[in-house]
């Protein structure tokens, strides 16, 4: 299974893209969109949807307004389809399509599935969860993802094509223009402790997002060294003698700094 993504500017864009993916054949169950909740409340709000003790005084509100914005769309994506999340950073997001709904459950704070049993029947087999901060990022600019869940290299080529035909912008371009947004920051950090960023700066960026991966969030480095040991071999193979080691691991620090933020924000 291969997942085809692409960062739309508004949600008619990315819904167009749904109707021409399904279309060449997609099925339904085979695609996801992601939306970040209104920026105002909804005029007509749907009722409160139930929250848990984890979750912020009034987010079930919230969603209730951001699910009834959305309940419209999810008939086409079959039953148990629509599934909402307070993302630390971002605020409340509307999953359409089961995959998405999966994602929700591995990004969201206390996410509260108003069908609850997407996430229960969704497999994670496939999911691009180390693409999850990047779609953050694009809903916290107000963007809509679309995901497309591809049987073969064919397909996902169709996919990728009907994207950038559509205007989409691709994944790696979103995220690397994520990093623009940070790098400045990371290496006027990264020079206060005597490192040259210029040089050491593609390991210290692989460290910094894999933090942000959806299993080692929060985690300590310590915690996931063992499971980082893989990426640093891989990085020393392709740069014998550079000083991988370190430069990986500051940055995956400061990526777990970046992500606490992110959640501190979203409580105050």
């Amino acid at each position: 299974m291969k997942s085809v993504a692409g960062v739309f500017v508004t949600r008619a864009d990315a819904e167009r893209a749904i109707q021409k993916l399904r279309s060449m054949g997609l099925a339904d169950d085979k695609v996801s969109l992601l939306i970040p909740g209104p920026a105002e409340k909804e005029a007509n709000p749907a009722p409160s949807v139930k929250t848990d003790a984890t979750e912020q005084p009034g987010m079930g509100t919230a969603m209730g307004g951001v699910v009834g914005a959305a309940a419209g769309m999810a008939g086409g994506f079959g039953a148990g389809a629509l599934a909402s999340a307070f993302i630390p950073g971002v605020g409340p997001v509307v999953a359409l399509g089961l995959w998405g709904a999966a994602l929700l459950g591995l990004a969201g704070a206390g996410a509260g599935a108003a069908a609850g049993a997407a996430l229960e029947n969704a497999t994670t087999s496939g999911l691009p969860e180390d693409e999850l901060f990047v779609y953050e990022d694009a809903l916290r600019r107000g963007r809509s993802v679309v995901i497309a869940l591809c049987d073969d290299d064919a397909t996902a080529a169709s996919a990728r094509e009907l994207f950038e035909a559509a205007g989409a912008e691709t994944v790696d371009a979103a995220r690397d223009q994520w990093w623009v947004g940070l790098r400045s920051a990371e290496k006027e950090h990264y020079a206060k402790l005597g490192k040259d960023f210029d040089v050491e700066e593609k390991f210290y960026r692989r460290g910094f997002e894999a933090a942000l991966h959806a299993k080692n969030r929060c985690k300590e480095y310590d915690q996931v060294a063992s499971e980082m040991a893989n990426h640093i071999e891989e990085l020393h193979r392709h740069h014998p003698g550079a000083a991988v080691e370190e430069a990986y691991r500051r940055g995956y620090e400061r990526g777990r700094e970046y992500y606490e933020s992110l959640c501190n924000k979203t409580k105050r």
